[in-house]
């Protein structure tokens, strides 16, 4: 494969740390703090937009910083899948930046200067986490981002918040030191590299069986991010923190660099031969199964809406896992695609249920009933962001699912074909009501009876965008099927 040097992929990662100082400068100003907000969130997505037909065109973008050793340095490489995590996280910050004024001013909230700065330090970590040749350049932002999410988590500065931060930082950090960076260290002496392989860098070492049994499960458990059950905990702790941070954490960028980081250790550190030939990845199959029914169950009994979102996204983050590790082409396409089709379905819930809080304060699902006739516009875009969720069309989370059951009749697995159907038929379960209740239920509330009353513009714009967006990827799911097919392509040569 052709590759090119760059220092794009720098540029991608840097553009948002540079208006820091010019956002803190205008922290007086609130319109030309914002202004530097969205200055930066378009360059870092046009600096992503111009590496993209070089990607299409089969070839590698790479860029050395710095070289330590041997098969260690930080190193960016642009290649098929990091392109679609890139463009979905650096498009989503700038509809997300839109919400955030629209969802921090109606609430009055404070520390808001402070708040867009460790927003960009978060998507320029999410970027360099994308773009990562290797596993210590991957570490090191993923380190970055949890670190930089931490102030946002605990942003209200309550008991509350505090409580949650520290659960936060105990499960992401506490795991990525204590089994990640070990696993790592281990690797590296197996290898005498940290390179991404097509074919695994772990491929002809003298590693035996139960050495790479325990590294994958170091490495999937480690990286706490994806929330994978017993690592999860953290996830529903965290919606304390405010509407735009829990979509942030749950559509755009730390869960989404939790499950990315996987998809990188089981295609570029073991490689699907090894994985197929060591049976590693039916185990990590039926771990991200049991994640994927238990999260769907937990969601069923939450009232409070935000909890239900995050149980949710436990279960759809395994969905990602499940996939990839089927090792069979359709199902890692389907598994990659989902990276993105989950992203703008789980992003828009998230701003509808901000936008409820701010229009009307209420949090739990059965303090809503009727809201329809006050929010339409809001709870048709929840509608909409339910079907993709659920894997129904006209929204683009059908395409991934479909893919994601072919690819369990590609490897032979109709057990895992009945957890991917049972588990929509969960999703359905508990989504469906919410809709029905809001338009079609008598309300309980009198403030439901008033007229039309939607949350601030700022609030709304963004949900009604990434809902419109979630039902044309249905019908035009390129470039990120693209994307995921010369992925799978280079990695299992079919």
């Amino acid at each position: 494969m052709e590759t090119i040097t760059s220092i794009r992929p720098l540029l991608a990662v840097l553009v948002s740390l540079l208006i820091i100082p010019l956002v803190v400068v205008s922290s007086r100003s609130p319109n030309v703090r914002e202004t530097w907000t969205f200055v930066a969130a378009v360059a870092k997505f046009l600096i992503v937009l111009s590496m993209l037909p070089a990607i299409l065109r089969g070839t590698e973008i790479v860029y050395t910083v710095v070289q330590f050793m041997p098969g260690a340095a930080i190193k960016f490489r642009v290649d098929a899948l990091g392109m679609l995590f890139a463009l979905v996280s650096s498009s989503l910050w700038i509809i997300t930046s839109a919400y955030s004024i629209g969802y921090m001013r109606g609430l009055k909230e404070h520390g808001q200067t402070r708040y867009f700065c460790f927003f960009a330090i978060c998507l320029s970590a999410t970027i360099g986490a994308a773009f990562s040749a290797n596993l210590l350049t991957l570490y090191l932002f993923y380190e970055i981002l949890s670190l930089a999410t931490y102030p946002l988590v605990t942003h209200h500065q309550d008991l509350e918040a505090r409580s949650s931060g520290r659960k936060y930082l105990l499960y992401v950090v506490g795991a990525s030191i204590g089994l990640v960076l070990p696993a790592m260290l281990i690797c590296y002496n197996l290898a005498g590299t940290l390179e991404f392989s097509k074919n695994g860098i772990l491929a002809g070492t003298a590693a035996s069986p139960s050495l790479l049994f325990i590294l994958l499960f170091m490495f999937v458990f480690g990286f706490a991010k994806s929330a994978i059950m017993p690592m999860h905990s953290w996830l529903p702790a965290a919606m304390v923190a405010p509407t735009p941070v829990s979509a942030l954490l749950h559509a755009v960028a730390v869960v989404k660099v939790g499950v990315f980081s996987i998809v990188r250790i089981l295609t570029g550190v073991f490689g699907i031969q090894l994985l197929s030939s060591s049976h590693l990845g039916m185990a990590v199959c039926c771990v991200a199964a049991f994640t994927i029914l238990v999260g769907s169950f937990i969601a069923l009994s939450q009232d409070g809406l935000k909890r239900l979102l995050a149980f949710s996204t436990i279960a759809q983050l395994s969905y990602i896992v499940l996939g990839v590790a089927l090792l069979s082409p359709k199902g890692m396409t389907g598994g990659m695609l989902h990276i993105a089709m989950h992203a703008f379905g789980k992003i828009t819930l998230f701003f509808c249920a901000g936008a409820i809080f701010v229009a009307t304060g209420k949090k739990n699902i059965s303090e809503m009933i009727g809201i329809g006739r006050r929010m339409p516009v809001t709870m048709a875009a929840f509608f909409i962001a339910s079907l993709s969720i659920i894997g129904m069309p006209p929204c683009g989370g059908f395409i991934s699912k479909w893919y994601l059951a072919l690819g369990t009749l590609q490897a032979h697995q109709i057990g895992f074909l009945v957890v991917l159907l049972f588990s929509s038929l969960l999703n359905a379960c508990y989504f469906i009501p919410i809709t029905y209740k809001a338009f079609f239920c008598r309300p309980e509330d009198a403030m439901f009876e008033n007229k039309v009353q939607e949350a601030p513009v700022f609030c709304v714009v963004p949900l009604v965008i990434t809902a419109t967006i979630s039902v044309i990827l249905l019908f035009y799911p390129q470039p990120f099927l693209r994307l995921a097919r010369m992925m799978v392509q280079s990695i299992t040569g079919v």
